[in-house]
């Protein structure tokens, strides 16, 4: 569990933001209010880009705030959200880079022949805004699809803009980490009608295939996202289990590589790819009824029905 984290919750048909610590989920207005300090920005209420670029900037000691934070709570000075809130998605991120076949053993699960790295360089795919859901909301499987598929992935979610970075700047452009299950229709990512072997918007960007969340984990407490450890399972039986160590292009690789094309703007998300393990390569896959979560070990885990 991460010592302090930025969410947002959803009660009585509104979403406000909230910073979780020690699992409980305060109003960050609230925390505002009696003098502790959250970076400037309603980051569920559209200023999302806002808040990550003071989030980015911010050198605060978190575990400091944290205690603050306790001390208010046992004094009475704030309390809890109602049990009864739900966390929502942290923000709805309008591009999702994403990063295909990152990891060796997942290229071989799919039969994927990858060139030697010297050779090559990331490829990357986008998802978008219509794609993203949050905690426990469901992912609607199309009638479509017969091959859903899961992927748990650790998220970068970018504060400072970012065009021509170098590979050893390019983790001071990231504000916060996430989670994100990119799901896939197998069966959909295909075309014979056309001369291109694949049709990835068909396949990875209906609505409902970006679970995000739970929440975001400031980068200064993640000091090396290589090291996270990455796990998904499906009606409780874990699926996939690997670290970021295993990735074959890292995460600045892909923040330097994405700023040769564009410039990288707060509030855009990385989606830096997948281990082994996916229903492709065990030749199973998900049907309505099934429950994923995705989790990884140092940020928290994000739990979505398929409906």
């Amino acid at each position: 569990m991460p010592v302090i984290a930025f969410g947002t919750y959803a009660s009585g048909g509104r979403e406000a933001p909230a910073v979780i610590c020690d699992g409980a989920v305060y109003d960050a207005e609230a925390l505002r209010d009696a003098g502790i300090h959250v970076p400037e920005g309603d980051w569920s209420n559209g200023e999302a880009a806002r808040f990550l670029e003071n989030l980015c900037a911010d050198r605060s000691d978190w575990g400091a705030v944290a205690d603050a934070v306790r001390t208010a709570a046992a004094a009475g000075a704030v309390r809890a959200v109602p049990d009864t809130a739900q966390l929502a998605a942290p923000f709805r991120p309008g591009r999702i880079f994403c990063a295909a076949s990152n990891f060796v053993d997942h290229a071989d699960e799919m039969g994927t022949v990858l060139a030697a790295k010297a050779e090559s360089k990331p490829y990357m795919f986008l998802k978008l805004e219509d794609c993203v859901i949050g905690p426990g909301q469901p992912v609607l499987m199309p009638e479509a699809t017969s091959q859903l598929d899961w992927e748990v992935e650790l998220a970068a979610v970018i504060g400072k803009r970012a065009r021509h970075v170098s590979v050893a700047d390019a983790l001071s452009h990231v504000a916060a980490y996430t989670v994100v299950n990119d799901v896939t229709a197998r069966d959909m990512n295909v075309r014979s009608d056309y001369p291109f072997k694949f049709d990835w918007f068909q396949g990875k960007c209906h609505d409902s295939f970006a679970p995000f969340g739970p929440w975001l984990v400031p980068a200064s407490q993640i000091p090396d996202p290589q090291k996270v450890g990455l796990r998904l399972s499906v009606n409780g039986a874990v699926m996939q289990q690997g670290t970021a160590e295993e990735m074959i292009w890292k995460v600045n690789e892909q923040i330097a590589y994405l700023s040769t094309i564009l410039t990288l703007k707060p509030g855009d998300v990385i989606a830096t790819g997948t281990p082994t393990g996916v229903g492709m390569g065990r030749g199973i896959f998900l049907k309505r009824g099934d429950v994923m979560t995705a989790a990884i070990v140092e940020i928290g885990e994000i739990t979505n029905p398929v409906q």
